[in-house]
Formats: structure tokens, C-alpha cells, sequence
């Protein structure tokens, strides 16, 4: 089985069938956000850069203290 993959704009242009008729382009402009930092996290934890929750707590206990 193969995955077709979309373009950007079809990337894009997905998520507003699921938008109110009623949406501003801030809405739209939030969403299309979201969808991309979503997808460079998943790009992310395919690559192993991810931190446990441990030391997620640690790096976050150093920054708060600093």
C-alpha cells in the first residue's frame, strides 16, 4: 500500500473543510499553525530528538531556577 503524499497546499487546504463557514483567517491561520508544529514533532520522534518525561522535568526544574 502507498501513501500519497500531498503538497503543502493540499496540506493546508485539509483542515479547512473541518472549519466553521463562519471562520476568520486568524482561525485558519491558528489552525494550519497547529497542523505544522504537529507535524515537525512527529518529524522529530522519527529522528529520536525526544527527551524522557525525567528529563524533561530536569531541564525544565534548570531553566525555571535561572
Amino acid at each position: 500500500m502507498t501513501t500519497a503524499v500531498l503538497t503543502p497546499k493540499q496540506e493546508a487546504e485539509k483542515p479547512l473543510d473541518h472549519l466553521p463557514e463562519n471562520s476568520t483567517l486568524e482561525d485558519i491561520q491558528y489552525h494550519v499553525h497547529v497542523l505544522e508544529v504537529i507535524k515537525r514533532g512527529l518529524v522529530d520522534v522519527a529522528a529520536g530528538r525526544t527527551f524522557t518525561h525525567e528529563e524533561a522535568k530536569q531541564r525544565l526544574r534548570k531553566w525555571l531556577q535561572d
